[in-house]
């Protein structure tokens, strides 16, 4: 295959070849380029994936995209999955700019479904594992919408629960005790804002960071309200934040069920609500997989192992046991 512009065989090429090696190793082909002309050579099925990748990873270069090993992983995925036709539409428009100048995009199929679903609803809930972005896309989100001077306040919330720790009493007065539940709220809003704008924005007012408790009884108008951290809410908790919705708002609900830190006998609010919610008019519910993942590629990697040993750990003693000796008050 010919490649025609040379700016765009170093974006494609990466730093010593390092994404053609990485194209060679995920699909096992040979790549050598020659006077621009790339020669392939290894199994014909493996060898036109990788000729779609690079074409799909040209596309993106041309459109301005910066290439790096994700996104040739990612490109390499939807290939495989017969999806390379898409891969023009992850030339995505930028959400938000950080205080440092960042632009901040959708990476994925799954993200840009998400954050046009945030543009088009009202409520948008977003469920899927760790580091597929739904915080701090949403954040963006928000941060652009309060700069478009769409709502004149953010509110970012999230349940005060330990993951899997006893913590006891913390120190200080009732802010200091809730600011480590809060932390990844922060960190997103400071790398948006940068921390003295963050901080004079607090100190209006148009900008609150608060755990979901302080909700109840309110109703929040002309406002972007995110909760974080779903998946840890009770039943009750999250009819109570849904019900708080006023004019003008938005409200994006994130969570990830496979860390869900609730006591066992409690119904988790996400679950619920995605059950109850999903196909109502005006609320969007995105799943997010571990396609979606931003992080290291040793995040997917663990994600995918624990969602396999879900699907086949062995039967635990209780579900073998036969109905006959099930106790009157075990559910069937």
């Amino acid at each position: 295959m010919s490649v025609d512009r040379l700016e765009h065989i170093i974006s494609v090429f990466g730093s010593f070849d390092e994404n053609l090696r990485l194209i060679e190793d995920e699909l096992n082909v040979k790549i050598t380029d020659r006077n621009s002309e790339l020669n392939l050579s290894g199994d014909d099925e493996n060898v036109m994936y990788a000729e779609r990748a690079i074409n799909g990873l040209l596309l993106l270069a041309a459109k301005g995209e910066s290439i790096d090993s994700r996104s040739v992983r990612y490109i390499i995925g939807l290939v495989k999955e017969g999806q390379d036709d898409k891969i023009g539409e992850l030339a995505r428009d930028v959400i938000c700019i950080t205080a440092k100048g960042k632009p901040v995009k959708a990476k994925t199929l799954g993200q840009k479904t998400y954050v046009e679903a945030i543009g088009k609803k009202t409520i948008t809930i977003a469920v899927g594992p760790a580091g597929t972005g739904k915080t701090y896309l949403a954040v963006a989100a928000a941060v652009a919408a309060f700069r478009d001077k769409s709502v004149n306040r953010i509110i970012l919330t999230r349940p005060a629960v330990e993951a899997g720790e006893r913590l006891g009493f913390l120190p200080g007065d009732l802010q200091s005790k809730v600011d480590p539940y809060l932390r990844p709220l922060y960190d997103a809003l400071f790398e948006m804002l940068g921390a003295e704008t963050y901080q004079k924005y607090l100190e209006r007012g148009n900008i609150e960071v608060a755990p979901l408790a302080y909700m109840r009884g309110r109703t929040l108008d002309d406002a972007f309200i995110i909760l974080d951290e779903a998946q840890n809410t009770s039943r009750e908790q999250m009819k109570m934040f849904l019900t708080r919705l006023g004019f003008g708002s938005k409200i994006v609900i994130t969570g990830d069920v496979t860390q869900i830190d609730l006591p066992a006998d409690k119904v988790c609010g996400l679950k619920e609500a995605v059950r109850v919610l999903d196909g109502v008019d005006d609320i969007a519910v995105c799943r997010l997989s571990g396609a979606d993942v931003v992080r290291h590629v040793l995040v997917q990697r663990i994600i995918t192992a624990y969602e396999h040993y879900e699907k086949n750990k062995p039967e635990t003693n209780a579900t073998k046991q036969p109905a006959h000796r099930r106790k009157p008050s075990d559910k069937v």
